[in-house]
């Protein structure tokens, strides 16, 4: 897949897409072939930072103690010191919000048997617990800013139950080679955790939230 293909199909999907009383997401579908997702070889779960942020920054909750507090509260969306952690177990209402209304969930390493107590019921089901894959258990002494920063810009990379991946990779108003490079930055890093890489590659498409897909390969 090239840039010239992709700017191609993002022009065709701009002068066909209807106008909405609402700024639309731009979302990048990948379908494959010739995997075998029942062994966990041919799965893909890993996180990618894109070159730039897909629209709005992703939401992130701090669950820390008193040793990253004054950090987390001035970097993080939302903070969730230990000793609130009660609340949370008391209350599972709480959490599904929280999980409804944030992306990603970083953790301090030291209370992660307490996190997953308390929030593993529900951020688990949904792909959304604290992962060392993305960086998201940080030690004591963090330095948080480039830990939240990063993940501004995080998408997660999943294709574990349905050969076909989806992701949103930025908003209709946004630069459009600011789209063009999110999307040929997250196909790459797809491709290369593919068992035949490109070759598992059955077709890829751009769309907007409430518009028909546009093919590009």
């Amino acid at each position: 897949m090239d840039a010239t293909r992709v700017r191609e199909a993002f022009d065709t999907l701009f002068k066909q897409a209807k106008k909405r009383n609402f700024t639309q997401s731009v979302e990048f579908l990948v379908t494959l072939r010739d995997l075998d997702l029942k062994k966990p070889d041919q799965q893909v779960d890993f996180y990618h930072e894109l070159p730039h942020v897909p629209g709005e920054p992703k939401r992130i909750v701090a669950l820390v103690d008193v040793d990253l507090a004054d950090q987390a509260r001035k970097l993080a969306d939302f903070v969730i010191l230990k000793d609130e952690f009660p609340k949370y177990k008391e209350n599972p209402k709480l959490a599904k919000k929280l999980a409804e209304d944030y992306d990603y969930f970083i953790a301090q390493a030291t209370l992660m048997k307490d996190v997953a107590a308390v929030f593993g019921r529900i951020l688990g089901p949904r792909g959304k617990m604290p992962s060392p894959k993305g960086g998201m258990i940080v030690p004591p002494k963090a330095n948080l800013e480039p830990v939240i920063q990063r993940l501004r810009k995080t998408v997660p990379v999943r294709v574990k139950t349905r050969p076909l991946y989806q992701v949103k990779i930025g908003r209709e108003d946004q630069d459009r080679e600011e789209l063009v490079e999110n999307l040929l930055s997250v196909y790459r890093a797809l491709v290369t955790h593919l068992p035949q890489e490109e070759r598992n590659v059955k077709a890829a498409y751009v769309k907007l939230t409430m518009s028909p897909a546009i093919r590009i390969i």
